[in-house]
């Protein structure tokens, strides 16, 4: 009789979700930049959230330095749940369709954080993420990295000095013009790809935030660094749709709150990560800093000023105008 009801109660087991819940839940988190950095970090702050307060119902793998797919594979690989979760850069969701996205790459547009989170935080930004609903995605935050630096083998000081360099940029239709409007020849490649073509001389140099030049090690390969602050680079946290939506909701309401936090978390340390780079950089004395004055900053700005309009069809004419009432924009 004891025999007939453990059968029966194994075979209850099987099919209820009361014993499913037993077997964590896996979400893969896929990137492509080191631990060390403001993404890696946030990945890391969400993992050990997430599975301390689940208490063992959800398990995190975190995959970073393209372990498991380079950028440009990374998002095919979410809407296919290859993957559950990614935090690709702005830039990426472009070619995905969202082209809205690409906004936070025209050059300029903000000139500080403040500015940048009035729109991030905002009514902007929540249009922006319920756009990718219909693309298999749902996002859940956005996260800094910070602003971008220029890296070469020549000093970059005036937009003159960009002629006929080859630049490595993000697949990105803005970046392309923004290095064309300074007589660049803009060369895309994968994240990973970088520090061996610098090396080698395939390309001559590059933008990214000071804590990725650092964690990379483009520094050793690059004689040159301009402190520009001339972009933005930020990520989305995503997850894949079928994936959120068959969660049950007490998980979902759980992984919000931790995402809420760890999103806390990035925002505070990409500002002081990057300062920590750039004196890391300057420490190993491979790479000579240049501080644009702000008569050079100008001129950058007006050279590059001319992407923002010729960006407006594909971005949308209202949201860059929308995004200069929130800033106070002023070419």
């Amino acid at each position: 009789m004891k025999l007939a009801h453990l059968i029966t109660a194994a075979a209850l087991c099987v099919t209820s979700l009361a014993c499913w819940a037993q077997a964590p839940i896996v979400i893969k988190f896929s990137h492509v930049v080191a631990d060390d950095t403001p993404k890696g970090k946030g990945a890391m702050k969400f993992k050990e959230l997430a599975e301390a307060r689940s208490k063992g119902r959800v398990k995190v793998e975190v995959y970073p330095n393209s372990q498991l797919y380079k950028d440009k594979e990374e998002l095919e690989a979410l809407q296919l749940g290859a993957v559950q979760m990614l935090a690709p850069s702005l830039s990426k969701f472009g070619p995905l369709g969202a082209k809205e996205f690409e906004v936070f790459d025209l050059p300029f547009i903000f000139d500080n954080v403040q500015e940048l989170h009035r729109v991030m935080d905002g009514a902007i930004g929540s249009r922006l993420m319920k756009s990718l609903e219909p693309k298999g995605l749902v996002g859940l935050a956005f996260w800094d990295n910070g602003f971008k630096e220029m890296t070469a083998n020549t000093p970059l000081k005036k937009p003159e000095d960009f002629k006929g360099l080859k630049m490595r940029i993000q697949s990105s239709k803005v970046l392309d013009a923004q290095f064309r409007a300074v007589g660049a020849n803009p060369q895309v490649m994968a994240f990973s790809e970088v520090y061996q073509a610098m090396q080698t001389g395939v390309v001559d140099g590059s933008e990214n935030t000071a804590s990725n030049i650092f964690s990379q090690h483009h520094n050793e390969v690059q004689k040159y660094l301009t402190v520009s602050d001339h972009g933005y680079i930020g990520y989305a946290v995503v997850v894949n749709k079928k994936f959120w939506d068959g969660l049950p909701a007490d998980i979902r309401t759980l992984l919000e709150g931790a995402m809420k936090d760890a999103t806390k978390f990035t925002t505070e340390h990409a500002q002081t990560d990057n300062d920590e780079a750039l004196k890391k950089i300057a420490a190993v004395g491979k790479t000579q800093m240049i501080t644009l004055t702000r008569e050079e900053r100008t001129a950058w700005k007006k050279a590059m000023a001319k992407v923002h309009r010729q960006m407006e069809d594909r971005i949308g004419r209202d949201l860059i105008l929308a995004i200069y009432k929130e800033t106070g924009f002023k070419e």
